[in-house]
């Protein structure tokens, strides 16, 4: 394997669309534990989307609900915290890790009852993190369709021990195409710099301007248990909670 670490910017610039994108891992000084979650969209259903925050829940809402057209595979939410547990997906597989958890099971339990999404011909695949805020590891997971197809699900789910200054970035398509070419190979080594701020910028700079639609990104202090966060979106609208 390559040991080479990008920058979120050599991850991300130039290419047009690389989907839904999760990241996790150690801030460069060791003292936090750090995630990013995106989304991008191609069609009218998925720009119209924005991140709200709820305590350190996270929902997608519609910008615009009167221009909803399927709500099933958009509207979720991509980030709950279970204990010491923070659950990062890119779609409502959120609430069956959550449920799984709840019940004393794994993140791979859960996901053994998922599969990719039912969107034909891109099949997209369902993508997901978590790590524990007690003993900080985490891991990432991929379920994706086994060929054109969609005849069957095949399932990567990789763990991680931490590094300082290290992260990585596990994202649902390779880039823009007809049908979207899915994700391939392990997640990308990248870069976690201390200053989450200037992470948050340099991932939502770098994301087509055309496509990117909403970008959240928190970082835990290890020992307190505090955290602070950023959020972007390319829409914003009050939404009642």
């Amino acid at each position: 394997m390559s040991y080479q670490v990008k920058s979120m910017k050599e991850a991300l610039s130039g290419n047009p669309y690389v989907g839904r994108g999760i990241v996790i891992g150690k801030s460069e000084d060791g003292k936090k534990a750090v995630f990013a979650y995106f989304i991008m969209g191609r069609s009218e259903n998925s720009r119209n989307r924005v991140f709200v925050e709820k305590g350190e829940e996270v929902t997608i809402y519609p910008y615009d609900e009167s221009k909803v057209q399927d709500p099933s595979l958009i509207i979720y939410s991509p980030v709950k915290r279970v204990g010491e547990k923070v659950i990062v997906t890119n779609g409502d597989q959120t609430d069956t890790i959550e449920e799984a958890l709840k019940a004393g099971k794994c993140f791979r339990h859960a996901l053994k009852s998922r599969c990719f999404e039912p969107d034909a011909p891109n099949y997209t695949p369902r993508i997901s993190g978590i790590f524990d805020l007690k003993d900080f590891k985490y891991s990432l997971s991929i379920l994706k369709s086994a060929d054109e197809k969609g005849s069957a699900c095949n399932r990567y789910t990789f763990d991680y021990e931490p590094l300082n200054g290290l992260g990585h970035f596990i994202h649902t398509y390779v880039t823009d195409g007809n049908p979207l070419p899915t994700f391939e190979g392990e997640p990308e080594r990248v870069r976690i710099p201390n200053d989450l701020k200037a992470f948050a910028a340099e991932i939502w700079e770098n994301l087509d301007s055309n496509n990117k639609i909403s970008l959240y990104c928190r970082a835990y202090d290890l020992e307190t248990g505090a955290y602070e966060n950023v959020l972007y979106n390319r829409f914003e609208r009050e939404v009642n909670a």
